[in-house]
């Protein structure tokens, strides 16, 4: 049953499987394992960004794309819910109908680059998703009156989904039942189905396929397989996990704006993740999401501790500021690539791979 639940792709690592289970208990419990707003957001962030970047790794991980233009669909999403929301009011078909119209746009878009550009060359493919994404964030800034311009637009939604909404006088476990916490746990759910459908689309005879086109398109394209039709399929099913996420994302605000979805920032987060996790591997989402978000959200506080710590060492606490907190990242950055070039999926399962190797090799 199990096997069948995550599509019958294992761990294959007893590390990796226990890595994986902590993360889900961890999420799933977060609200009160971790009380605290901050952390209540930060495993928030990390349910959205694992949705978004494992969408993004079923395009560079196992059809091997590289798009600019995730973001784009990311904030599509996100604009699909504050916009119907602002408009029709806080209600449950307004939420509705805005995620059904972002979806049929996002749906149209992807597949026109797909068409019209997957034909050329990587470098370029890769180009014009970057344009089409820088255009699409200059025309939301512009459109205030439907956007919100720079500003954004904040928006409300149903009661049922407010942190006014108390669903008990007393509190569980320390923590307060009310909508924010039933919002925390429509993402969860949202996520870990998400992820699920992904394992099965990588793990069935379509994913197959796109792993061929990834290691010889000539090769895949000489035996049969239509490389563009495969090729523009996955670029639009990543293109839907990203508004998906972006709809995920509006819910948890309750606000966005163009530095908030369609930054190219987020962009080059989804970038490192994926290379952190492991490309190729949907369960590298979940981690490398886990370990770049928290890094990205408690290494200032780590390094602020440091600092007052080595207060007698002037050269050390100097630089250790929590101001230095990009180069410390970037410095953990460079060191996660070079010990795990394959991210960190890759490296426990070829880890696990030797160990079995050596045993079979003593029996």
């Amino acid at each position: 049953m199990f096997n069948r639940l995550i599509s019958n792709d294992q761990p294959r690592s007893r590390l990796l499987a226990a890595v994986l289970i902590v993360i889900l208990l961890g999420l799933a419990f977060a609200p009160f394992f971790f009380p605290g707003v901050k952390a209540l957001s930060v495993a928030a962030k990390v349910l959205i960004f694992v949705v978004l970047v494992a969408g993004f790794d079923l395009l560079l991980g196992y059809t091997g794309i590289v798009s600019f233009a995730h973001t784009m669909f990311f904030g599509i999403g996100a604009y699909g819910i504050a916009i119907s929301s602002n408009t029709w009011g806080p209600t449950w078909g307004a939420i509705g109908l805005g995620f059904a119209l972002s979806l049929a746009l996002t749906l149209v878009l992807s597949l026109a680059i797909g068409l019209f550009s997957l034909r050329v060359r990587a470098i370029f493919f890769a180009m014009i998703t970057l344009a089409v994404a820088a255009a699409f964030q200059t025309l939301a800034s512009q459109l205030s009156d439907f956007t919100g311009g720079e500003d954004g637009l904040s928006f409300k939604l149903p009661e049922l989904l407010l942190p006014s909404t108390e669903f008990s006088d007393e509190p569980f476990l320390g923590v307060s039942l009310d909508g924010r916490l039933l919002c925390y746990y429509l993402l969860f759910v949202l996520a870990v189905g998400m992820l699920l459908s992904l394992l099965r689309i990588v793990n069935s005879p379509f994913g197959r396929v796109l792993q061929a086109i990834r290691e010889n398109e000539f090769r895949a394209e000489a035996i049969g397989y239509r490389v563009v039709v495969y090729r523009t399929l996955s670029s639009v099913l990543s293109a839907l996990y990203a508004c998906v996420a972006g709809a995920m994302l509006a819910l948890w605000l309750r606000y966005n704006g163009p530095d908030t979805s369609l930054s190219f920032e987020i962009m080059m987060d989804v970038l490192l993740i994926v290379v952190i996790g492991g490309m190729g591997t949907i369960y590298g989402a979940a981690i490398g999401a886990v370990l770049f978000l928290l890094a990205q959200s408690y290494l200032q506080d780590l390094l602020r501790l440091a600092s007052e710590a080595s207060v007698a060492v002037p050269l050390l606490s100097s630089l250790l500021s929590p101001d230095r907190w990009l180069l410390w990242l970037g410095l953990l950055f460079v060191l996660s690539v070079y010990y795990f070039p394959t991210g960190v999926v890759g490296r426990l399962r070829a880890r696990a791979a030797l160990r079995a190797l050596a045993t079979s090799k003593q029996g």
